[in-house]
């Protein structure tokens, strides 16, 4: 099973030259399942449905409640921006959670559940955006508080272990991304913890997804960073189903000259969800 998670950054820049572009970064590389982050909304038209009508893929949104907060900073009312998830497979359950934060830095972060009807196992799937600002880590603490809750409210009923992906705007040592894991230090919830797919990652390849080699990235907001995530629960399922087997960047580069996002994206292998027990996939394209 293929997962992608990506930031697509709003409506920011040239957004219409960058939809193709996304178009083109997620068309190669023939996604099970993606993540998004930073998805817009606008005069009936909704960046993730049309992603999803060009790849030939379900998909759910869902929409910040505090979207304008951003509409501010891009002067054009009316567009919305929200998380989203494409699939192979039919979603058959979806619920958002409002993640937690004061009120001057509330800009409407979220999290979107869904679950995906893949054929050996229902996945129980998850992205997430938290709070941006550097000085945030407390914010962010809470955030991943709630939302390892949430996860471990939806995860079970499938032998599929979850799939949790997002911009978590933190890197790998901070506190809040630890915490969330539980491997390195105590789970929220008693007994639930995760993997951070890079850590399989071949240790030469280049990890950070917030680079300042990307022109969209202002260069006074810090060094290169990995701050966008695969997580995935451990341990795997029967079988092993949910083991990551690779995980690499992606959309990391210009596409005819276009950069796609100020993020790059983070592609994952895991076994199962659309193979078969003998490991051979289920589906064709």
């Amino acid at each position: 099973m293929r997962v992608v998670t990506w930031n697509l950054w709003w409506r920011f820049g040239p957004w219409a030259e960058r939809q193709k572009a996304i178009l083109a970064v997620l068309r190669e590389l023939r996604p099970d399942v993606v993540g998004l982050q930073e998805v817009w909304a606008a005069g009936g038209g909704n960046l993730a449905g049309w992603l999803a009508g060009e790849l030939g893929l379900h998909w759910t949104w869902a929409a910040s409640d505090a979207s304008e907060r951003w509409q501010r900073r891009i002067g054009e009312p009316g567009v919305e921006i929200g998380n989203a998830v494409l699939s192979r497979w039919p979603v058959v359950e979806r619920e958002v959670l409002r993640l937690p934060a004061p009120a001057e830095v509330n800009d409407g972060r979220l999290a979107l559940y869904a679950r995906l009807d893949a054929p050996r196992s229902q996945v129980p799937f998850f992205t997430a955006h938290l709070t941006s600002q550097p000085h945030a880590s407390a914010i962010r603490r809470d955030q991943v508080t709630a939302l390892a809750h949430f996860v471990a409210e939806h995860r079970t009923g499938t032998d599929f272990p979850p799939v949790v992906v997002g911009d978590f705007n933190a890197p790998p040592d901070s506190d809040e991304v630890r915490l969330f894991g539980g491997t390195r230090t105590a789970p929220v919830v008693p007994g639930q913890s995760f993997f951070d797919a890079w850590d399989y990652a071949d240790a030469t390849a280049a990890s950070a997804t917030w680079d300042p080699a990307n022109p969209y990235v202002h260069p006074g907001l810090g060094p290169a960073a990995r701050i966008d995530y695969i997580h995935v629960g451990g341990p795997a399922g029967p079988e092993g189903i949910g083991t990551v087997r690779g995980v690499r960047r992606a959309g990391d580069g210009p596409v005819g000259g276009v950069w796609a996002s100020d993020h790059a994206a983070v592609v994952a292998e895991l076994t199962g969800g659309g193979e078969d027990a003998s490991g051979v996939p289920a589906f064709s394209t």
